[in-house]
């Protein structure tokens, strides 16, 4: 270990070898070069180690392959890195495997959530509103979701004082944690912060979600499969410009306060499909037959998901005012960038 490694402060970051921690951690680095991250992952099916590729050899940068609910692994980190923060991205997020099998939601949102929680408070506090000399600044990050709000009708915008009214088990396990989060804020004085995201999209995503299975349904000439009537409508934030949001709060959001980072970018569902089809049409031209054919004959209706919210979408006014972030990529910008780098990524397969 080089000497700028061993004195920088170590940050524990888990499920970065998902989509949103495996983008932020190269950014995080890159930006702040007196933090070393451990990188706490389960590589479940939504992680992968080809995430990071660009972190192997860095001096400042661990992976440690490891469950969230592991209090003894949880507490030798801590102890053996001297862990003076941690930015909570673990979690089980897609809703239709939530639908099929909750159990694992509950148990790695909620009980993995109050492990590393409860650890940290340990591991910072003598007791409720005592913090070990040296520690005071210690704080834990935890990053969530907009679809703990519940649906939106067609006006109105999500804030941090929406009440909860989650409608799913996803969503149901994602308020709970949050509701851990704020708990030990208000019981122990617990050095906290929470924000809530709307969709994000980018560059590695997992192939289950809709913009990365547009584009592969598309590219494979196979249905492109939209649930309902297609109009349900997110608000759309480009993953790199969430991951500045995210170094904001943590960096200079209020204890115990949540922050709403959304891109301010509605799309309906099957928006998003026409303009990925259109995208495709003019960067891989499907024109086998010799003949080009848009990619827009492939969209499909299917059966409408269980409880599938219609609308959501975030008021992002308080971190814009507080802390002064907005978002850089407008959809359009966002978009091209992200099919750019799926079709680079698939034909290299």
């Amino acid at each position: 270990m080089n000497d700028t490694a061993s004195n920088a402060a170590s940050i524990l970051i888990t499920g970065g070898a998902g989509f949103i921690g495996s983008n932020f951690i190269p950014y995080f680095l890159a930006e702040h070069t007196g933090y070393r991250v451990i990188n706490l992952d389960n590589l479940s099916y939504a992680g992968s180690l080809d995430n990071l590729q660009e972190m192997e050899g860095h001096p400042r940068y661990r992976f440690v392959r490891g469950d969230i609910i592991n209090r003894e692994l949880l507490e030798f980190l801590f102890a053996e890195y001297d862990m003076r923060g941690v930015i909570h991205f673990a979690a089980e997020s897609h809703v239709d495997n939530s639908i099929s099998g909750p159990d694992v939601f509950i148990k790695t949102n909620i009980e993995g959530t109050f492990t590393v929680l409860d650890v940290a408070r340990r591991y910072w506090m003598e007791g409720p509103g005592q913090f070990k000399p040296g520690y005071e600044k210690s704080r834990f990050h935890h990053i969530s979701t907009d679809e703990v709000y519940g649906s939106l009708g067609e006006s109105g915008l999500f804030t941090e004082e929406t009440p909860y009214a989650p409608n799913s088990p996803y969503s149901a396990s994602k308020a709970s944690s949050d509701l851990l989060v704020r708990s030990y804020y208000h019981t122990y004085g617990m050095n906290v912060v929470t924000s809530n995201c709307s969709n994000n999209y980018g560059p590695k995503q997992h192939a289950e979600k809709l913009i990365p299975t547009i584009i592969r349904k598309a590219l494979s000439g196979q249905p492109i499969p939209i649930y309902g009537d297609g109009r349900n409508v997110r608000d759309w934030l480009y993953v790199l410009d969430h991951c500045r949001g995210i170094d904001l709060v943590f960096h200079r959001g209020k204890s115990g306060e949540n922050y709403n980072i959304g891109g301010g970018h509605e799309r309906e569902n099957l928006h998003i499909a026409v303009s990925i089809c259109e995208l495709l049409d003019q960067m891989a031209p499907d024109d086998a037959d010799g003949t080009p054919a848009s990619y827009k004959r492939l969209i499909t209706f299917v059966g409408d998901r269980p409880g599938h919210d219609r609308r959501y979408a975030i008021d992002a006014s308080k971190i814009t005012r507080e802390l002064g972030w907005q978002a850089d990529e407008d959809f359009e910008s966002g978009l091209q960038k992200t099919v750019e780098w799926y079709l680079e990524q698939l034909s290299g397969e």
